[in-house]
């Protein structure tokens, strides 16, 4: 490097050093084949980065699960359209679970034993129900998660995976592992079978997204259904216009707004009072929905709560905020730590690698509005985790990102001061201990800091559903009052009775509309109280005094985000001064391999006083 770069000075006995180690290597060698000691070869897991070829692309079903059913479904329907075969796994149940754990490793959480016994019963099914021979099993198919250098058990999901197929039968069974910091080279190769390119990867996004919109509209219309069970066969509907546009590789915006007028076509009464309760917590226990969180999102709504769930979408913002995050405290030892992956790259690598996660959050949001807009899923925003992290300072540090890190506490306090929820329910694994650190103990913190705070943690084992169910109803009656309250404050405010209310909203289409979502006010989080306080406005305003308001919501908005552009300009100015310099050496070093240095005295020297 020294001689790449002759502005630095070599390290003195350097050289030395490393005719010392060779010539410690060589005797080393010598000995060796002299005594006759051959090399140890130690035991390797041969299940560990197997993958496919290029050869084997034609017969490989690619398996995968884990996430919700319409994300599930819809990841196949676009992973299918640019090119491969894949199946998504049916949702994991208690059959799963004894699985995990007749296969599976002592005192593991059950998100684990769901996931990996889910992934063994299709397999065993394959073997002894339909007859296939293990061999062609392990040929044909392979299994894809999610891996993690994170503070719980959740980075050991591969290992746990390869050992149950193993004692299952399937040694060789081939289990492709993503890290979060590792990127997806891992698990190509030259002759790799998987592509990972641009197109395959926003097909796997737009069906994460896609799927995150239909089950957010799925339950904001649910809970106010006049005919029970229209959401659910409209969610079908909509989830397969979807899947066929994918499969077909049509534009996918008029399929969504097909799937807009289906969801639209549901009859609903907004003023069914019911207490919107915020789910958070560990990600598998609080995603997904069947018996490995005993149908948690259904059990609320049958107990007359309307269900605010955590978007996967909200997840891929806070992977992205934490490479930033690590980025910036990273930045200055980029010279000899790789985990960033700023070795040898200088400041320029460095506003690069920032500007790339920049662009990456944007085209997240941007696509996220699109969707969300084209489907009647309005009024919605992502979280800001760099707001979640102020929220959170002084409760939970942002450097511990076990369960959801400090984002549980932010969205605890955000929920209450802003009114976004009346009750926050953290749903957490037994045992699992990050969440259970936050859930347990800085939450009480934070209840005690804001009197008034409805949270209620609970833990999923698999088994005591009826422990689970008996705790949630106990504040969910506290949060079923705090709605009636919110209500009749709400009407005492405006000065109108409810049978007023009801009364304009009958002949007002727009309120009749299952798409509908009333204003965020920060004072009531129950639909039905937001309710009054649009009906009454619309009853006390002309259409005129309405286009005005409404105006001036645009030129807020408007405002607002120019206020935020010029926040970020000093810091982009900033990092564009260091691109520059940055630039300029590097040319300079380009310049000096082609034209020796003291023919351009003037720059040399200009250069050369410039302090490292």
């Amino acid at each position: 490097m020294n001689d790449v770069i002759p502005h630095k000075l070599p390290i003195y006995g350097q050289s030395q050093i490393a005719d010392i180690e060779q010539e410690l290597a060589e005797f080393e060698q010598q000995e060796r084949e002299r005594l006759g000691i051959e090399e140890t070869k130690y035991w390797t897991d041969e299940m560990v980065d197997l993958g496919f070829t290029k050869s084997e692309k034609a017969k490989i079903t690619m398996l995968l699960g884990g996430l919700t059913v319409a994300q599930d479904m819809l990841i196949e329907a676009a992973v299918k359209a640019v090119g491969y075969n894949i199946l998504a796994l049916d949702r994991p149940d208690n059959e799963s679970l004894r699985l995990g754990k007749e296969f599976g490793n002592r005192a593991q959480c059950n998100p684990t034993y769901y996931t990996v016994g889910n992934l063994v019963k299709y397999l065993t099914a394959l073997r002894d129900e339909k007859g296939m021979e293990t061999q062609e099993i392990i040929d044909k198919f392979v299994f894809f998660t999610a891996g993690s250098c994170g503070p719980c058990r959740f980075g050991m999901y591969a290992t746990e995976y390869r050992k149950a197929l193993r004692d299952a039968g399937f040694d060789g069974f081939r289990v492709m592992l993503f890290q979060e910091k590792g990127g997806v080279d891992q698990a190509t190769g030259e002759d790799s079978g998987l592509d990972m390119s641009p197109k395959f990867f926003f097909a796997i996004i737009r069906g994460l997204l896609i799927g995150d919109v239909i089950n957010g509209l799925g339950y904001r219309i649910r809970p106010y259904e006049k005919v029970p069970g229209a959401t659910n066969i409209a969610i079908e509907e909509a989830k397969q216009v979807c899947y066929q546009a994918f499969t077909d590789k049509k534009p996918l915006l008029p399929a969504l707004r097909k799937a807009k007028k289906i969801m639209a076509a549901v009859e609903v009464d907004h003023m069914r009072i019911r207490p919107f309760v915020g789910i958070t917590g560990e990600f598998w226990a609080m995603t997904t929905e069947g018996e490995g969180n005993y149908f948690m999102q259904r059990f609320l709504e049958q107990e007359g709560a309307e269900v605010k769930i955590q978007f996967v979408t909200e997840w891929l913002l806070y992977n992205i905020w934490e490479e930033v995050a690590d980025l910036d405290q990273r930045d200055k030892l980029r010279e000899h730590d790789e985990q960033s992956g700023l070795e040898e790259k200088g400041r320029y690598g460095a506003f690069k690698k920032r500007s790339l996660l920049w662009l990456a959050q944007q085209a997240v949001r941007a696509a996220w509005t699109t969707y969300s807009e084209a489907m009647g899923y309005h009024d919605y925003h992502l979280h800001s985790v760099a707001e979640g992290t102020e929220t959170a300072k002084g409760y939970y540090s942002s450097e511990l990102r076990g369960g959801e890190g400090h984002m549980e506490v932010a969205n605890t306090i955000s929920n209450f001061v802003d009114r976004k929820t009346n009750m926050t329910l953290s749903v957490k694994p037994f045992g699992c201990m990050p969440s259970s650190a936050i859930s347990d103990g800085v939450q009480s913190v934070v209840a005690e800091r804001y009197p008034g705070t409805i949270f209620c943690a609970v833990e999923t084992s698999g088994d005591g559903a009826v422990n689970f169910y008996s705790r949630v109803q106990m504040f969910l009656f506290k949060a079923q009052k705090a709605a009636e309250q919110e209500v009749k404050s709400a009407l005492e405010d405006c000065g109108v009775t409810l049978e007023e209310v009801e009364a304009h909203i009958a002949k007002t289409p727009k309120f009749q509309d299952s798409l509908y979502f009333p204003s965020q006010r920060k004072i009531a989080a129950c639909k039905a109280a937001r309710m009054v306080y649009d009906v009454s406005d619309h009853m006390k305003t002309t259409s005129w005094e309405r286009g005005v308001l409404e105006a001036r919501k645009v030129a807020d908005k408007t405002k607002g985000l120019a206020n935020k552009t010029i926040k970020a300009a000093p810091t982009m100015a900033r990092g564009a001064k260091v691109v520059a310099r940055e630039l300029g050496e590097e040319a300079l070093l380009q310049l000096q391999q082609r034209v020796p240095l003291d023919r351009l005295p003037v720059i040399g020297q200009r250069f050369a006083a410039q302090p490292d």
